[in-house]
C-alpha cells in the first residue's frame, strides 16, 4: 500500500485494538481515507494531507464543532479521543483522526425523490442554524478563497473533498472574495488555457471539447460582463464542502455529514446555492428545477432564510461557475485528470443557467 497510515502508533494513540485489514478508500481528491478494521471494531482512518487543511489547531476546532453538532441531533461522525485527551493524532509530521466506521452510500440528486429532497434541504438548514448555536459569533470574518481549485463544479469521497468549499472558486488571480471574480482576469485565463489546448499532444477529444467550452465561455463573459455581483451578503457558519460524496445515506436517510474540512464563515446562502447545483445537475448540464426548488423552500424555512437572499446568491455563485476553470486548470497545468469525467456536464451548466437565469432564481427563491 502507498502512502501506508502507521497504524501500530496511531492504534495506539486511541487503543483501539490491533489492524485486521487497513484499505485505502480511492473516492477522495484530496486528503487519503482508509476503512481500517481492527480487534475492536470497525473505523474510518483520515490523513489529513492538503496542506491548505492540515493545521492540527483547526482540525480539533473542526471535531468540537461535530461533536457539540451530535449533541444537537445532527448526523455526524465525530472522531474518537485519544489515550492523551487529544481527537488529532500528529505523527511525523502528519496529521491524523480516527472516525467510526459510518455504512451507508453516497446518493446524488437523481437517486432522491422530491421529498428527499426537501428533507436535504432541511438538513442543511438546521446544520447552518444549528452551527450558529455552536460556534464563537465573534471574529466572523469570511475566509479568502485561496486559489482556483476551491472548486464548486466537483465531488469528491469520504476520504476527502474535490474542494467544492464554500469560498466559492478563486477563478482567476487576484479574486476579490467581496464581489467575485473580475472578468478582466478570468478573460487572461481563458487565453491561458486556450494556448495550453493548442499545444497539448497528442489532440483528443477532451482538447476540442475544452476549446469549445473556453471559446464559448469567453463570449458569454463578454455579454454579460457588466452583471459581476455587487458586496456578498449576510454570512455564518457553514460546513463549506456540502456535496453528494460528504454525506452519506442508510435505509434512505441522512447518516452522516463527513469532511468537516473547510468549516468555515462564508455567505451561507451561497453554500445551500452551490450545494443544490452539484447534487441536482443532471449529465446534459441543466439543473432539475422541481427538485431545486423543494430542496430550496425547505432550506429557507430551516435556515431562516428569506427569498432575496437566496436570490442574490444565486447571482453570485452563477457568476462563480460562469468564471471557474479549475477542472480544466487540473488537467492542463497540474496533468491530474481525476475530474476530467465531471467536465462535460459542469461546463454545459454555465450555458444552461446562462439561459436560464431567470428561471433558475424562482426555483430557489420564488
Amino acid at each position: 500500500m502507498s502512502h501506508a497510515p502507521p497504524l501500530g502508533a496511531l492504534l495506539r494513540q486511541y487503543a483501539a485494538g490491533s489492524a485486521l485489514t487497513c484499505d485505502p478508500v480511492e473516492q477522495g481528491l484530496l486528503n487519503r481515507g482508509y476503512r481500517l478494521r481492527t480487534t475492536r471494531g470497525r473505523y474510518f482512518l483520515k490523513h489529513h494531507f492538503d496542506p491548505e487543511t492540515a493545521d492540527p489547531a483547526a482540525i480539533a476546532r473542526q471535531h468540537r464543532a461535530t461533536q457539540r453538532l451530535a449533541d444537537l441531533g445532527v448526523p455526524v461522525a465525530p472522531p474518537l479521543t485519544g489515550t492523551d485527551g487529544r481527537t488529532v493524532a500528529v505523527i511525523g509530521g502528519h496529521a491524523y483522526a480516527l472516525h467510526p466506521w459510518i455504512d451507508g452510500r453516497h446518493r446524488h440528486g437523481g437517486q432522491l425523490t422530491t421529498q428527499q429532497c426537501a428533507r436535504l434541504g432541511a438538513l442543511l438548514g438546521v446544520v447552518h442554524a444549528s452551527l450558529e448555536r455552536v460556534m464563537p459569533t465573534q471574529g466572523r470574518t469570511p475566509a479568502r478563497p485561496t486559489d482556483v481549485t476551491g472548486a464548486t463544479e466537483g465531488s469528491a469521497g469520504t476520504g476527502g473533498s474535490a474542494r467544492a468549499g464554500a469560498g466559492g472558486s478563486a477563478a482567476a488571480e487576484g479574486v476579490d472574495p467581496a464581489r467575485g471574480a473580475d472578468p478582466a482576469d478570468t478573460f487572461a485565463l481563458i487565453d491561458r488555457l486556450l494556448a495550453q489546448v493548442r499545444r497539448h499532444r497528442p489532440y483528443d477529444a477532451f482538447d476540442e471539447l475544452a476549446r469549445h467550452r473556453l471559446l464559448e465561455r469567453r463570449a458569454l463573459l463578454e455579454r454579460h460582463a457588466d452583471r459581476r455581483p455587487p458586496q456578498g451578503g449576510s454570512v455564518g457558519w457553514v460546513h463549506g464542502d456540502f456535496h453528494p460524496f460528504n454525506l452519506l445515506y442508510r435505509d434512505g436517510e441522512p447518516a452522516a455529514i463527513v469532511d468537516w474540512d473547510r468549516l468555515g464563515v462564508h455567505p451561507r446562502a451561497e453554500e445551500a446555492v452551490r450545494a443544490a447545483v452539484i447534487f441536482f445537475v443532471r449529465p446534459v448540464g441543466a439543473l432539475d428545477l422541481a427538485k431545486v426548488r423543494a430542496y430550496a423552500r425547505a432550506y429557507r424555512r430551516t435556515a431562516g432564510a428569506g427569498p432575496a437572499e437566496l436570490a442574490a446568491a444565486v447571482h453570485r455563485v452563477w457568476w462563480e461557475r460562469l468564471n471557474d476553470f479549475w477542472m480544466l486548470r487540473w488537467h492542463y497545468e497540474r496533468g491530474d485528470t481525476r475530474a476530467d469525467p465531471q467536465f462535460p456536464a459542469a461546463s454545459a451548466l454555465a450555458v444552461w443557467w446562462t439561459r436560464e437565469y431567470d428561471t433558475v432564481c424562482e426555483a430557489f427563491a420564488g
